[in-house]
């Protein structure tokens, strides 16, 4: 039965892609000699590893809406899950392969995944990669054959953070995107309408600045 190891190079964003996309280079090798491996179906669960790195003052002060302030990191860092992804790779001659395995990438402020992304613009992100799946295979003289992939398969790699914000500065230049209940964006179109703002931009601005105003 196949063996599987499995090593992931750094990733790159796949360009013109229709939503933010990274590539993860998979280096797949089996271990188990003499079987023809005629495709693999990966799952993979992707985790971020928070704990795994130091923070500067500034990405402490960014990630409070996470985790809260530094002195409870003790009990609030906990890795955060990011994506659940499906690859399938293709039939290989030899002990091992190269495949990339596409996650799509959201730029939604209502994600902890893309909070922490933002609020960690340099440095390294360290990932956790949880594989399972099935794989079809044939040792000399046997028909093929079906195995599930050992739940004890993981890899770690590490994200360049500047990959994700320089990917998402391409897609989403000089902007962000806030989802809004209904009711909230209603009252806030309404205001807008009332006092004659142009845009959404101008609208918030007049908010904040009237709210400033008011605080004691």
């Amino acid at each position: 039965m196949p063996e599987l190891q499995i090593q992931i190079d750094a990733p790159k964003a796949v360009p013109f892609a229709a939503v933010p996309t990274l590539a993860f280079p998979l280096h797949i090798k089996n271990v188990a000699a003499g079987e023809e491996i005629h495709s693999i179906t990966l799952r993979c669960q992707t985790q971020i590893e928070v704990a795994r790195r130091s923070y500067a003052p500034a990405e402490q002060e960014r990630l409070r809406d996470l985790f809260g302030t530094p002195d409870r990191w003790g009990q609030t860092l906990r890795n955060l899950l990011w994506s659940q992804t499906s690859v399938v790779v293709p039939s290989f001659t030899g002990t091992s392969t190269l495949s990339d395995m596409h996650v799509s990438c959201t730029f939604d402020f209502n994600v902890a995944a893309t909070k922490y992304f933002d609020a960690v613009r340099d440095g390294e992100i360290p990932l956790l990669m949880l594989f399972s799946g099935t794989v079809f295979y044939a040792t000399p003289g046997n028909a093929l054959q079906v195995a599930p992939i050992s739940w004890e398969l993981e890899a770690r790699c590490i994200l360049p953070a500047a990959t994700w914000t320089e990917m998402m500065s391409v897609y989403y230049p000089n902007s962000v995107w806030i989802n809004l209940h209904r009711d909230l964006f209603d009252r806030l179109h309404q205001y807008k309408i009332d006092c004659g703002i142009p845009t959404w931009e101008k609208a918030l601005e007049q908010l904040l600045q009237n709210e400033a105003m008011v605080r004691p």
